[in-house]
């Protein structure tokens, strides 16, 4: 997967066991790609000292009303790193 800087995506709705790197309240929200920081190894491997494979990792702006109906501001934005198998490729 390569996104482009100002791609609309959307964050998977998974719930897997053990180390995951996606906060729980971002998890089927929509975004826009900040910026594409690049390759790392996956960190969800790591964790368990497993080879672990290179991911993208992608910096996603969410606006805090997508993410809290009840924001006190919800024209402000939230930025989180986002590994590329966290993201939905038939994202809006």
């Amino acid at each position: 997967m390569s996104l482009a800087v100002g791609a609309t995506v959307r964050i998977k709705s998974m719930a897997p066991l053990g180390h995951i790197r996606t906060p729980h309240y971002l998890r089927g929200k929509t975004g826009v790609v900040e910026r594409v920081l690049g390759p790392f190894n996956n960190p969800e491997q790591l964790a368990y000292m497993v080879p672990a494979s290179p991911r993208t990792l992608y910096r996603v702006r969410f606006e805090m009303g997508h993410i809290w109906p009840d924001a006190e501001a919800p024209q402000d934005t939230l930025d989180a790193e986002i590994y590329e198998h966290w993201i939905d490729q038939d994202a809006p």
